[in-house]
């Protein structure tokens, strides 16, 4: 049965200070180190309720310069991050990419401006539009939709999880002012599980709104007299779940990664705050006092962690600071070539990683730092874009002269006046090389426009020079007839052999494109020499007579050219290699005569000698040709 003294009592008691500290409301800090506790445990249970909200949590993307990327790449920039984050996690990089894209459109509309003005328009008239901006335009109106859709949905989601938390706190309320015995303690469980249930409140209204929930818990539980066997056990459990806590915290106190320690324990002080009633009153401030020392000791430990992260920091903004100086004092003054400013570029992008390389920094100590190596980088991006814009000037100048080229090239692509139009193509080629580069988008499609007329008139070209013509037509038959029956004819002397190859050039010149019958002809006069008891230099050079006698009526000078350059080649070769044999002589001076190694040199150096009078003897007739 319930105490009615007790519960008059009770009901007479007011709440005097709902917002008091948590498990401490008793119970004042007298000392410095209780002071500390004291601070150190308001600063996790602040973080609790920063984290009860759904807050902004936008993560500051260092790495990320949206300064060099272009207007298509920030509005694909944009519709990314606005695809694949929540909308209340992207303030920052969206207000990045708003501030890179309004600058490139400006610097882009101011120069539409000018153009327009130097045209003589007037400034009132002056109008620009572009698909990409209407396109920004569209994705950061939904943006905005988004983020005040979210927000709205949250602020009303929230004022209705507080207004359910108001009416548990009412119901505990009513429950302790009018208690029955045989039905309050589930009522009361109700009511807690009740309170689980209920989402997040605002961060403001947090600790203020559970501090009032928690007194009312302590006083069902202090202020009456539930059954000793619930309110026991009760507590055993509560006792047993917070001593877990507080292994679990002493545990984290002693670990090395101070971030994730804190992280974890303020999931603790949520679950001791929401999942876990009070303990018995005589025990209460021990385990409380426990859990305290083991936050104070993370909370120091994270301090001590920062502390230590402040003078690390400022040794990756002096990296950094040096890598803005060196970027700032980049000279580019001497780059005139797309390759100049291609080799800066990588110049550029090796200080850049470095500057990234130097380690990350919080948002509040790289902002500045981040707006100099912007700074810096613009500095060099604005001379880059300047060289880039005069070079497109230059390459649509030179693509007005490649078309000029390619008008002149299509006019004479069916002409037959093959001397004229074949000089002019050719100087048009030549002129063609020398003209720089064009816009890419237009690169592929004037070479083959140039290369299909040049290709269709010199392939007509090629096919009229090739053309055999009736009486050379029986010139071809009438060789291909003796070739033949030379090759039927067994018996030959040397003079029946000189003969064949006089009939062979009475016949008359073969047309360019049956020149392999002269190769055929050859052949069969080599195998025809060769089978006659003559010396070696006269075959070798009846052989040698005959191909470059066929290559000087058929005016094939570039033939006799390479012709004469082999044999002074192979004359070179000869010297060397006979050289070579009289220095290892050389080796044998003491050798007898009749040595094997001597005799088989010396036989070597008359084999060369030989060699080297054919081929003498072949240069010499050759150079005697008029050519």
């Amino acid at each position: 049965m319930l105490d009615n003294n007790n519960d008059n009592e009770d009901k007479k008691v007011e709440v005097v200070n709902e917002t008091s500290n948590l498990e401490q409301k008793n119970t004042e800090a007298s000392s410095a180190e209780d002071d500390a506790i004291l601070k150190a445990v308001e600063e996790v249970e602040n973080s609790v309720a920063e984290k009860a909200e759904d807050s902004e949590e936008s993560v500051v993307k260092e790495e990320k310069d949206y300064t060099i990327l272009s207007l298509e790449e920030l509005v694909k920039e944009l519709q990314d991050t606005l695809s694949n984050n929540p909308v209340n996690k992207i303030k920052n990089e969206v207000e990045s990419i708003k501030t890179a894209f309004n600058a490139k459109f400006g610097a882009l509309l101011a120069d539409k401006k000018k153009a327009f003005l130097d045209e003589g328009g007037n400034s009132i008239d002056f109008q620009f539009s572009s698909p990409v901006k209407g396109e920004y335009n569209s994705l950061l109106s939904e943006y905005k939709k988004q983020r005040d859709a979210h927000y709205n949905a949250l602020e009303k989601q929230m004022n209705a999880n507080l207004a359910k938390r108001e009416e548990v706190i009412e119901g505990l309320k009513n429950l302790i002012e009018n208690a029955d015995s045989k039905t309050m303690y589930n009522e009361f469980r109700a009511l807690q599980d009740t309170w689980r249930s209920i989402g997040p409140v605002s961060k403001n209204r947090y600790n203020d709104t559970w501090k009032t929930y928690h007194h009312h818990v302590e006083r069902f539980y202090d202020l009456l007299h539930l059954s000793n066997d619930f309110r026991d056990l009760d507590f055993k459990n509560n006792l047993e779940e917070k001593l877990k806590i507080v292994a679990k915290a002493e545990e984290l106190a002693n670990s090395n990664d101070v971030n994730t320690a804190f992280k974890e324990l303020q999931e603790l002080h949520k679950i001791w705050k929401e999942d876990i009633g009070p303990v018995a009153k005589e025990v209460r401030e021990e385990v409380w006092q426990k859990f305290s020392a083991a936050t104070k000791k993370i909370h120091d430990k994270r301090h001590e962690y920062f502390r230590d992260m402040k003078s690390k920091y400022q040794e990756i903004i002096n990296q950094k600071l040096l890598v803005i100086e060196r970027l700032d004092a980049y000279d580019t003054s001497g780059n005139k070539t797309h390759k100049d400013w291609q080799n800066s570029i990588n110049d550029i992008e090796k200080l850049r990683q470095e500057y990234f390389n130097a380690g990350k920094l919080p948002y509040a100590k790289s902002e500045e730092v981040w707006q100099k190596f912007k700074a810096a980088t613009k500095k060099f991006n604005s001379s880059k874009n300047q060289f880039y814009k005069e070079e497109k000037k230059e390459q649509q100048d030179n693509l007005k002269k490649k078309l000029a080229l390619i008008e002149v090239a299509e006019s004479l692509k069916d002409s037959e006046d093959w001397a004229v139009a074949t000089d002019t193509l050719k100087k048009i080629q030549s002129d063609w090389k020398k003209i720089g580069h064009v816009p890419r988008k237009f690169s592929d499609d004037i070479w083959n426009k140039f290369k299909t007329a040049c290709n269709t008139y010199f392939d007509r070209f090629h096919k009229h020079k090739n053309s055999v013509s009736e009486e050379q037509q029986e010139v071809v038959n009438a060789k291909k007839e003796f070739l033949e029956s030379l090759k039927e004819d067994k018996e030959h002397t040397k003079e029946s052999v000189l003969d064949a190859i006089q009939a062979w050039k009475d016949l008359g010149a073969l047309p360019r494109n049956v020149r392999h019958l002269e190769g055929k002809f050859n052949k069969q006069i080599d195998k025809l020499l060769e089978s006659l008891s003559l010396d070696k230099k006269e075959v070798a050079m009846l052989k040698f007579t005959n191909v470059v006698d066929g290559f000087m009526a058929n005016n094939d000078f570039r033939k006799l050219d390479s012709e004469q350059l082999f044999v002074r080649k192979k004359i070179d070769e000869v010297v060397r290699e006979m050289q070579q044999l009289e220095n290892n002589l050389g080796f044998f001076s003491n050798a007898k005569d009749d040595n094997p190694l001597v005799i088989n040199v010396k036989n070597r150096i008359e084999e060369f000698k030989e060699d080297l009078a054919i081929w003498k003897e072949k240069l010499n007739y050759i150079k005697k040709l008029d050519y």
